[in-house]
Formats: C-alpha cells, structure tokens, sequence
C-alpha cells in the first residue's frame, strides 16, 4: 500500500531523512558555512592568519553543530513552501542556541590556540538569521509564485475544494479586515490535487491531515464540507485535536439555505451533531414540499423542538398562512418572533391547548387549512411513566379528536409526527405513540377525503431534554456526564433532516401510510458521551468523569424502528421507508378508545390503563379475530 507522502520522516526520530528534508538540510549547512566565512571577513579588513588558521579549523564544526541544533529544534519538520512568522522565531531560537553552542564548543575544545572573537559569534548570529530566513522566503516564493512569507493575520487551512471552499478562500482573500490568510486547502477528491482555488493550492487529503499539521500546522482549520457525513468531520476533527490546531466548521447544506452569502460568518464550533457518522439527508425542499406553497397550514406544538423547525421550514416555501398552535406560550413566542424577525407575513399564532376540541374547531374554521402537522405531544418517557394517564389524554384522545375535526373540517392532508418509542409500546410513552399511530391508519378508512399518514423517527440531536444538551451541561458544570447504561444505544438524525422528511412524506403519502425515516446506525450513548467531552477541550477521565447511573423507568436498552409484524418498504427517497402491516380494525379501535374514555371519566384508572396497554401491545388487524367491547 502507498504510504503518507506527508509522513514526517526526521533524524531527530531516529528515521531515514526524506530526499527534500535532505534538500533542507544542505541548504542550510551552505548557509551557515557561507556565514562563518563572512562574519571573518566583515570582522577584520584583512583577515590575519591567524584568523585565517581559525576559520578552516572551527568551519566543519561550526556546520555540524548549527545544523544539529537546528535538527533538535524541530525545522526539518516544516515545509518550506508554507513557511511563516512561526518559523522565524523558530529560527531566531535556534540561531541563538546554535551560536551559543558554537561558542561554547569553541572555548572548551578549541582546535588552535586561538577562539573566535566575540564580534564574530554575533556577526555569525545575524548572518544565520537572515540567511536561513532568506532561502525559506525565496523557497516559498518560487513555490507557491504567490502569496508573502508574512501573511496577514490568521494562518488557515481549508479542508474542502469544493463551492464552499472557494467561497471561504475568496472571502479571506479579499476582506483584509479578517485578518485570515488562507495557505492551503485539503480535498478527497483525487482530480483536485494540485490544483488552485484563488491562487491557493489543494495539495492533501483528510487522510493525511495528521501528517500535514504535524509538519507545518496553520492557526486554524476550517471544514468547509457541509455535504460531507459525519466520517469525515470526525476525521479531520481528531487531526487537528491531536495536533492542538483549533478548527471550525460551516454548518450543513441546509443551514445554509437562508440566502446570507458571507460564509465567513457562519464558521462556528464542531458540534457533535456534524460528527455522527452518518451521511447527511439532502433535499430538494422547494420541489418535495411544493404542495404546501399558497396553502393554509397548521402546526401543533409549534414552540416545540420539531414543531419549531417544521414552521421555520414551511414558511420558506410561501404558504397563504400559517397558523401555529402551542400551549407553552414562551416556547410559541420564540418562534413568533423569529417569523416576525425574518418578514414572514401572514402567521397566526394560537395559545391553545390541543386537548381543548371546541378551541381546535374554532381555529381550524378560522384558518381553513389544507394541510396539518400534528406534533404536540407529551414524549419524555421517565415523565409518562410517572404521568400515563397525561400520555393518555395529551396523545391519544387528543389526537383522534383533532384528527376528526381536521376530516370534518375539509383538511386534505393530516400528518402525525411519530416516534421510534412506538414500536416498543410496553412504556406510556411508546403506547400511546402506537395508538397515536393506529388513529392515523383508523381515520383513513373512516374519512377518505383526507390523507391521514404518519412519521415515524428516532431521537433528535439537539431537542428539548435530548441527551446532548444534557451531557452540554453536565460538562459545562465540570461534571460528572452520567450515562444510564454503557451499552445503550439510539439513533440519531438532526431535527432540520428529520424536518425535510416529514415536509416531503406529506407530499408523497398515500391515507394510511406509516413512513419511518432512515436513521443510520445506532449511537452507543457511552461513546457520544466521551465524543462530547473530547469535543468541548477536555479529556474523559481526567477533566470530566463518565458515570454508569442505571437505567430509568420505562428506559430501552435499544431502540428499533420496526415492530416483529411489519415489513420495509422502499420509496423513492433513500432515507424515507414505508412500514407496511395489516390493516387496522377501525371498528375495534374506536370501540376501545370509547371504552378508555369512558373509564376515565367514571375515575376507574386501572381499568383505563389496563385498556390502554392492551390496545397498544395487541391491536386488531385486518384476518385477526379479537374480542370486541362488552359495554
């Protein structure tokens, strides 16, 4: 296998020296002979012999050892054509040992009676300096035929040839103010190599990251892939924490989307979320989410994490109006003002209470909508587990009576936004998701005018009470970061993703439709954790501790995305699946759920939850003979 062309390979590790390293080596060795000849002939006007006798004895040595400190002081490790102040107050430091040795040496094992006089050590000193600093500067030059040995500001590196990397390459060319001096740019791409962007040239890859910052490492590195997965990212990311060089990433494709065209500004910290291994969705959003345009849409629980992004991602697509429907006021607030902040006309903000049917018909009769996406709902399991009878009402009974009102109000597309805690409905959580999930299959044999349909995903980086902004703040208070079980695993997708695919399942699902998104692999908690901790500057077991506190009610070791009795299958979207089973007996669902309701309001909560359950883990489907209801 081809090894790393970037591998440093010095004398001072013991290695074979390199060819251009040797190159180096000699230059310098000509450079500090040159000088030891000079500084005799600038110190005396006519060199007396004895002088003369000086010079041709103490020359080898004199090479020798500056060339040795300089071997000792790392500048073989460098590379001439990216060759910065950095380097000449490295060169300072070893000229001045080099000549301090020399002088040593010279004093305790002189080679003739006579040492060299003090005005010729600091002569030789100046010498060295310019010298070494002057066949860099012209290495560099003819190298690169552009650029300046002392570049303004930051030095930076570029990983990422493409679009974006072109664009950051220009704006740090062009803004002096940014005081950013672009010096090299890294791309995978092997058509790429060699060549320049803005006079800038790409010259490695990520897989040679750690080798190049190893031999002449920037100020900064800018990841400027925001296609590239999580891989990748990872990649560079260790590289550069390895080599101790801060690095700063553009966000994803999608936000990027919002039109601002200084990318500059968008560089931000690595988050965990750009390291996941995984490949990021990418889609055509103004194409899949095409039917929303010059409609009237609803969205519950728009103060929420996904409900948020759900309004933000619709209203670049131009609906008539856009009506959103929270009990959390401050949470419904944020995201007003950030519609009102960003010029978003005709938005209708509602406090209300998706429980509250008669509030539902009112808005729903006000705002006369097309589509609706149902995602307020209660979803920490720990919380439901405590509360399922809040599980109960918030998600399931409230859902199949919006789901009513939405078919009797003329709403032609209804879609539920579902969860990976469905397909285990043993937790209060996950049962009432299930049923949630079996009222959207239900509801669309009892009104076809309206596509009911559901979407089905796992856990979100970054959404209220996620593991991430959790394991932020444990590291932020110093620790220690717990871990309910070292094997546990989940999966992850960004709400942005998960967001561009329940916009387009709305377009291209058919009444009745459980789609499931693609999460990947799973995450093992245990390793997101540590990945964490490494990110924000400290190191696991040192800095901050990993605590194992066990698993709370309810909680999953895994998760999967499909029960034992559906099957998968593909549409046209990669990360967009179906899941397909038997259909639902509508008549025995509504007779459960009335029988549910019913114990609840006579106050028999054991037998309500017993219903609840029993309905979630065992539902009737279409050539399965049931019970019905005796009332």
């Amino acid at each position: 296998m081809q090894g790393n062309r970037y591998a440093p390979i010095m004398i001072a590790d013991m290695r074979f020296p390199s060819w251009h390293r040797l190159g180096h080596l000699a230059a310098d060795a000509a450079v500090a002979a040159a000088a030891w000849w000079l500084a005799f002939q600038l110190r005396f006007d006519v060199v007396p012999i004895w002088a003369n006798t000086l010079f041709w004895a103490t020359l080898p040595w004199i090479v020798v050892l500056t060339v040795a400190v300089f071997v000792l002081n790392g500048l073989y490790t460098r590379w001439w054509r990216y060759v910065s102040l950095r380097d000449v107050r490295l060169l300072l430091r070893a000229s001045l040992i080099a000549v301090v040795v020399v002088a040593l040496y010279a004093n305790l094992f002189p080679p003739v009676a006579a040492t060299p006089p003090r005005g010729v050590l600091v002569i030789y000193f100046l010498l060295l300096l310019l010298g070494t600093v002057g066949v860099r500067a012209i290495a560099r030059t003819i190298l690169e035929g552009r650029g300046t040995l002392f570049p303004r500001g930051r030095e930076v590196l570029v990983v990422g040839a493409g679009d974006a990397g072109s664009v950051i390459v220009r704006e740090m060319l062009a803004n002096r103010s940014l005081r950013m001096t672009p010096i090299r740019l890294c791309d995978d791409d092997p058509r790429k190599q060699g060549m320049r962007l803005h006079g800038v040239k790409v010259d490695g890859t990520t897989h040679e990251l750690a080798a190049i910052l190893k031999a002449s490492p920037p100020d900064e590195v800018v990841i400027a892939m925001p296609g590239a997965d999580g891989t990748a990212r990872q990649r560079v990311v260790d590289a550069c924490r390895r080599a101790g060089v801060p690095v700063k990433t553009l966000p994803g494709l999608y936000d990027l989307l919002d039109g601002d065209p200084n990318l500059l500004q968008r560089l931000r910290e690595v988050r965990v979320e750009d390291i996941l291994g995984r490949q990021p969705v990418n889609l055509d959003l103004a194409s899949m989410g095409g039917y929303l345009a010059g409609q009237s849409v609803v969205v519950t629980g728009a103060g929420g994490s996904i409900g948020s992004e759900l309004v933000r991602q619709i209203s670049r697509l131009s609906p008539a109006r856009l009506t959103l429907i929270d009990h959390a006021e401050d949470n419904l607030f944020e995201i007003d003002q950030w519609l009102r902040e960003h010029k978003i006309a005709n938005i209708v903000s509602c406090v209300a209470d998706v429980k509250d049917s008669d509030r539902m018909r009112k808005i729903l009769a006000e705002a006369k909508p097309s589509v609706i996406f149902h995602a307020a709902a209660y979803k920490h399991v720990p919380l439901m587990e405590a509360n399922p009878f809040s599980a109960l009402r918030n998600n399931v009974i409230a859902t199949r009576a919006l789901a009513e009102i939405a078919a009797n109000a003329g709403v032609e597309r209804f879609v539920l936004v579902s969860t990976d805690k469905a397909v285990i409905s043993e937790t209060a959580m996950g049962a009432s998701k299930a049923l949630c999930e079996y009222v959207v299959e239900a509801e669309a044999q009892q009104y076809p005018n309206t596509r009911f349909m559901a979407v089905r995903f796992g856990n979100v980086l970054g959404s209220s009470g996620s593991v991430i902004p959790t394991f932020r703040r444990q590291i932020d208070e110093g620790g220690p970061v717990t871990v309910t079980d070292p094997e546990m695993t989940r999966f992850f997708m960004t709400i942005p993703e998960a967001v561009q695919l329940i916009v387009q399942a709305g377009g291209v699902g058919q009444s009745g439709d459980v789609f499931v998104l693609d999460m990947g692999d799973p995450v093992k908690i245990w390793d997101l954790a540590h990945d964490m901790i490494r990110l924000m500057g400290r190191e696991p077991g040192k800095d901050i501790e990993v605590v194992v506190v066990g698993r709370r009610p309810g909680e999953q070791l895994h998760e999967r995305l499909f029960s034992d009795d559906e099957s998968v299958e593909r549409t046209h979207h990669d990360k967009l699946m179906r899941a397909r089973r038997g259909r639902i007996d509508a008549a025995w669902l509504s007779e459960r759920l009335d029988a549910i309701e019913l114990a609840l309001d006579r106050g028999a909560d054991e037998e309500a939850l017993r219903l609840y359950f029993d309905a979630a883990q065992s539902p009737l489907r279409e050539g399965a003979a049931g019970p019905r209801i005796e009332r």
